[in-house]
């Protein structure tokens, strides 16, 4: 009878850099292009961009912030019981950028000032961009309105890359802090860490950080070591 090794939680996470020019893009060409022509001040006033959980919706969000001008990144989820108070708050801005909007479920107040925000941006002739795991219609927000001005957007969906490519990003990164990824770290990493490509570059990071600590290069049983990971009998 087979087994499923269960998957551990990232127990320590540090933020890395969020360049337009390190995004991998894959099947996600076009959804970077029209990112970049709302950032730039197209025609295009705004959008909706979807994506399951480490898809990228972050990193192009706050990538489209760090080359525009006078931007205004708002992570509702991060934000938490001040996100009311950011939104309702906001200036004009260039271009805002709205990152978890799946957070203001549930709280009609979230959702009624993000809907003023909407409106507010709209009567500036501004720009704006939405991230969240789902399609509007699909989010399950309590604001009708809310969810109709959410779907007048230009409606963009992100695709996760594929495990060959999501190595080929691991390798690259740990290329960046200087040092080799082997391929049996690669493996033991996929089966045993979710497979979520920002936590796991995240998670590469911190590998550099406690290798260069310790003196000891990346490998399996450095990494068993650093989570307490018992190796097979």
């Amino acid at each position: 009878m087979s087994t499923t090794t269960p998957q551990l939680p990232l127990l320590l996470r540090f933020p890395a850099p969020r360049r337009l020019q390190a995004f991998v893009t894959g099947d996600n060409a076009g959804v970077v292009e029209t990112l970049s022509r709302v950032a730039h001040g197209s025609s295009v006033e705004g959008a909706f961009l979807a994506g399951p959980e480490g898809s990228g919706k972050t990193h192009l969000l706050s990538a489209m912030v760090a080359e525009t001008p006078g931007a205004f990144y708002l992570p509702l989820a991060q934000l938490g019981e001040q996100a009311e108070l950011m939104i309702s708050s906001i200036s004009p801005a260039s271009l805002i950028c709205v990152d978890e909007v799946e957070a203001v479920i549930g709280h009609r107040s979230r959702e009624v000032a993000l809907f003023d925000l909407f409106n507010r941006v709209r009567e500036d002739r501004g720009r704006i961009l939405f991230g969240a795991r789902q399609a509007p219609a699909r989010l399950g927000l309590g604001l009708p309105d809310l969810v109709s001005r959410l779907a007048s957007l230009v409606q963009l969906t992100l695709r996760p890359l594929s495990e060959a490519a999501a190595r080929d990003v691991l390798v690259h990164r740990a290329e960046l802090r200087g040092f080799e990824l082997e391929e049996d770290v690669l493996d033991f990493l996929f089966r045993r860490f979710p497979r979520n490509l920002g936590a796991m570059l995240e998670l590469i990071d911190q590998l550099d950080i406690e290798s260069l600590a310790q003196r000891r290069r990346v490998t399996v049983p450095f990494i068993r070591s650093l989570f307490g990971l018992r190796a097979p009998e």
